[in-house]
């Protein structure tokens, strides 16, 4: 920054001094994990939350252009879990969330603001930084005494230009997979109101194969993104667990309110837990597995399968009230063009995902270069 021929270094801020905490309640206690938001490993929000808890009325509000971040996590993640509410509407998160935003009288751009901390520099920063206790957390004001190297103004707009409009483009990408999504809602939505449901236990059945000899030696979880993963904790012996052939599917048994945790294999063989129940379609030509999929990747599958729960302390779907969800059974060529659909907005969404990730893998480069700009005007 220039001011009467003199050149202004980079300067350290504090975030204490930059941000200026927010804490509005929605005071609504009946809010479903669909009106509540959590933050992925890109630094954004997504819905529905993981969980939403028996009273929900002490959950915050996080208003258009303002940050959440969860302190909490910042050690077990080795991330930290932050977003910014890019939408025109507000968000909601559990109570463990930070909201805060950018000072008016601060000299720092939100969006670069928002740049600095996406980077896993960043990350590696703030996780070194964490306490000593079970959570490994950081603390508000610890997190406020943190400090950042800011450029000029002037240099952080033009990063922030360069950024946007990469992710504008991004952007534009997704908008093209939404229509896609669109594409098969209508038609699904088309057969629903057509009517002559089927019971999708006459045309599943159950698959209980053990892993006796242990020659299957990858182990996969699932999420409630209803995607295989790799699990939390890795076991050392995988002897007899339960076998997910490829074209079978998988659930857990124990739910979390309306979310469960399905998915469909279309890779190799793996092992899951003795929480996850496995079952495989009768006959392919009957019933297209992907075009199942894609009714149980719907919201009113998540709804029907907490209806149908058992238990107090969880919920716990059997096999028997899984085979009992109703949907439409058309025949196999209008299946085969819906599940051709969905198999285009899949790849197309990792794709998506690829360029969200190779946005985020460029930020440090961006505000590598701001800082060298920052640096070259201190030495003119």
């Amino acid at each position: 920054m220039r001011s009467g021929g003199l050149v202004m270094p980079l300067t350290k801020y504090k975030l204490g001094n930059l941000i200026e905490p927010y804490n509005e309640k929605c005071e609504n206690p009946n809010l479903t994990v669909w009106d509540v938001s959590g933050i992925n490993s890109y630094k954004e929000f997504f819905e529905p939350a993981r969980q939403v808890g028996a009273d929900t009325s002490n959950y915050k509000i996080v208003p258009p252009n303002y940050f959440a971040c969860n302190l909490m996590h910042v050690g077990r993640d080795e991330v930290l879990p932050i977003a910014m509410n890019h939408t025109s509407k507000n968000k909601i998160v559990s109570p463990a969330y930070a909201i805060f935003k950018i000072t008016e009288e601060a000299p720092v751009i939100r969006d670069f603001f928002f740049i600095l901390l996406k980077s896993t520099e960043k990350d590696r920063y703030f996780w070194f930084h964490t306490d000593s206790s079970v959570r490994d957390g950081m603390s508000w004001d610890d997190f406020c005494d943190m400090e950042l190297d800011l450029p000029s103004v002037e240099i952080q707009k033009k990063y922030v230009d360069i950024y946007n409009a990469m992710v504008k483009n991004q952007q534009c990408y997704e908008r093209g997979i939404e229509d896609l999504k669109l594409v098969c809602t209508a038609y699904i939505e088309a057969l629903r109101r057509k009517g002559n449901l089927k019971r999708i236990g006459d045309y599943i059945q159950p698959y209980n194969e053990k892993n006796i000899d242990g020659l299957i030696t990858l182990e996969q979880g699932i999420n409630i993104e209803k995607k295989f993963i790799n699990p939390q904790r890795s076991n050392a012996n995988l002897t007899g667990r339960k076998i997910v052939r490829k074209g079978m599917f998988a659930y857990c048994t124990q739910l979390n309110n309306e979310n469960v945790a399905i998915a469909y294999r279309n890779d190799e063989d793996c092992v899951v837990s003795s929480v996850y129940d496995v079952f495989e379609i009768i006959d392919s030509s009957q019933l297209i597995p992907e075009y199942l999929m894609l009714w149980l990747i719907r919201p009113e599958f998540g709804r029907f399968v907490y209806w149908a729960s058992e238990g107090s302390a969880y919920e716990f779907l059997n096999y028997n009230n899984l085979a009992d969800y109703l949907i439409p059974v058309p025949e196999i060529k209008i299946q085969q063009e819906i599940a051709n659909i969905y198999k285009v907005y899949t790849l197309r969404k990792q794709i998506n995902e690829q360029l969200k990730a190779q946005i985020r893998n460029i930020c440090p480069i961006l505000i590598k270069g701001s800082i060298d700009e920052g640096n070259a005007e201190r030495r003119e």
